[in-house]
């Protein structure tokens, strides 16, 4: 099943974990939007720098450490996501409540290993 995903600190490096799920997920033929701090394309995805309120939003997935994340709170919220996946390092408690608070569902896993392991 297609689950439009928003991969949040997208980034063109291909060291970077970002950079493989954008991979993954395309791959995994998941629509695929992504937000970073320099524009340019990975897997055929265009990344954003603005907060665009984007439709249809299955899942936020994040790059991001916690201190990063403060300034997507109400962005997140407005885009009304089925759930938010917190990435190894990306654990965030406070995000945790407000999101609850929301009906969002909270993930702490790995992407990567969710579609690896068809969970996703």
């Amino acid at each position: 099943m297609n689950k439009k995903t928003l991969v949040i600190g997208a980034s063109t490096n291909p060291s970077r974990y970002s950079f493989l799920a954008i991979n993954r997920l395309v791959e995994n033929q998941h629509d695929v939007v992504a937000i970073g701090l320099k524009e340019g394309t990975v897997a055929g995805i265009k990344i954003k720098t603005d907060k665009i309120l984007f439709q249809n939003i299955d899942t936020v997935t994040l790059y991001l450490n916690p201190q990063r994340q403060k300034e997507y709170y109400n962005y997140i919220l407005d885009l009304k996501p089925k759930r938010v996946i917190f990435n190894p390092g990306t654990e965030n408690p406070e995000l945790y409540e407000l999101l609850q608070k929301n009906n969002i569902e909270v993930e702490v896993a790995c992407t990567l290993v969710l579609l690896g392991t068809n969970q996703y």
